[in-house]
């Protein structure tokens, strides 16, 4: 079943509202995809998020909505119409995951043959940046990884 756009503002409201109720539970919490990359119409809402209480964490999630997807790095919820996908990260995962999860798929792309192109490899899972000997040598940041493939940062609203 396709689903419809969402217009940007009413997508950033539901966003918002999810922040709110599960950032108590949550170390960091951020919006990300399309609604961070500030597109007028949405498919869904994404948020990448390290929680820290994952008992209560998943309570309220419950209580969000339908589960359509738990896992231990991925979930889905429906809230009302609009799905929320929910990335989870660690502190280790978290930059190079809001980076990825922010998109666009184009830059994505781009990112990955660009370091693909170095003999390097862009962790989709959100592992980081790695160079042909598999060492980590950038995600600390979104900028350690533009830096580090040799590219000017761009914004999420550039990044489309």
């Amino acid at each position: 079943m396709a689903r419809g756009k969402i217009a940007l503002e009413r997508a950033q409201k539901v966003a918002d509202a999810v922040v709110r109720r599960l950032s108590p539970y949550c170390q960091r919490i951020e919006i990300a995809g399309s609604i961070r990359r500030r597109i007028p119409w949405v498919n869904d809402v994404d948020l990448v998020l390290i929680p820290h209480d994952l008992w209560n964490f998943h309570g309220e999630l419950i209580k969000l909505g339908q589960i359509k997807m738990s896992g231990n790095k991925i979930m889905r919820v429906m809230v009302g119409s609009t799905q929320v996908d929910i990335y989870v990260a660690d502190e280790g995962t978290w930059a190079t995951l809001l980076l990825i999860r922010t998109g666009s798929k184009e830059s994505n792309i781009r990112l990955c043959s660009r370091a693909k192109d170095m003999g390097w490899h862009l962790a989709a899972s959100g592992d980081g940046l790695f160079n042909e000997k598999g060492e980590r040598i950038a995600g600390d940041t979104e900028i350690s990884i533009y830096n580090a493939l040799g590219l000017p940062y761009q914004e999420p609203w550039e990044r489309n």
